[in-house]
């Protein structure tokens, strides 16, 4: 059975721009070695991708989340999950997007609204990081992304030896949430094509220069098979912190 689609319409806002998420969740996930969509495995006694929608849904400042997912893909909709279901998903993961973005602007949502386009594997994302997103993106005239300075040497290699030392004192690696306009992100992709791996990377071929926001390195993108027992680890963590709290 195909996940339903969104059915709701949306009423356009008449005040201030809105914010609604964005959950890209149609991949197959082939480097994490696992039997199925690495984003459906369990963690911590929950599949991944429900970790990340509870991050979401606890940031009441969001109008909704929306999740695009393959054709045919009924997992979530099996499940209470806080969010909504597009199956409108792509072959690749910008595709995907802005097949959500269309869906989006279909059931009534604005140019003008803000979207918050998140990896589904990024299941230790917090509310507190996706606020503070928001607060610093909100009134930027671009928009903007978590982000995390490279703490490591960087090098180059040739032939399996090193060629090189980079410079890492402007070198960040970018996380999600990705904030932009939802029009201009829109433009953007559909100017850059679907190769393009995140969608700051579609905001500067247009000329513009997003905002970094400082993320954390616990926002890593679950993509290893060695990377879901840390995952693991870390969640069990916080529940323990919770319960002690």
């Amino acid at each position: 059975m195909a996940a339903p689609r969104m059915t709701v319409p949306i009423v356009p806002s008449v005040s201030s721009p809105r914010l609604w998420a964005l959950i890209p969740c149609a991949g197959t996930g082939s480097r994490a070695g696992t039997a199925g969509p690495k984003q459906y495995q369990n963690l911590a006694g929950r599949p991944m991708v429900m970790h990340t929608l509870a991050a979401f849904a606890a940031v009441p400042r969001l109008s909704g989340t929306l999740v695009v997912v393959a054709p045919g893909d009924d997992f979530l909709a099996s499940r209470e999950a806080a969010c909504l279901i597009a199956g409108c998903g792509g072959s690749t993961r910008a595709a995907s997007v802005l097949n959500g973005l269309n869906h989006l602007l279909a059931q009534g949502a604005q140019a003008a609204d803000w979207v918050l386009v998140h990896d589904a594997a990024r299941c230790l994302v917090t509310p507190a990081q996706i606020t503070q997103l928001i607060d610093a993106c909100f009134d930027d005239a671009v928009g903007g992304l978590l982000a995390h300075k490279l703490p490591d040497t960087l090098k180059t290699e040739v032939q399996g030896r090193v060629a090189g030392t980079i410079d890492r004192s402007d070198k960040w690696l970018a996380q999600t949430p990705q904030m932009f306009r939802l029009g201009l992100l829109r433009q953007a992709l559909e100017q850059a094509g679907d190769q393009v791996t995140d969608e700051s990377s579609a905001i500067e071929a247009l000329g513009l220069a997003p905002r970094l926001i400082a993320g954390s390195a616990q926002n890593f993108k679950v993509t290893y098979p060695e990377d879901f027992a840390l995952a693991e680890s870390l969640l069990l963590s916080r529940r323990t912190d919770r319960s002690k709290a």
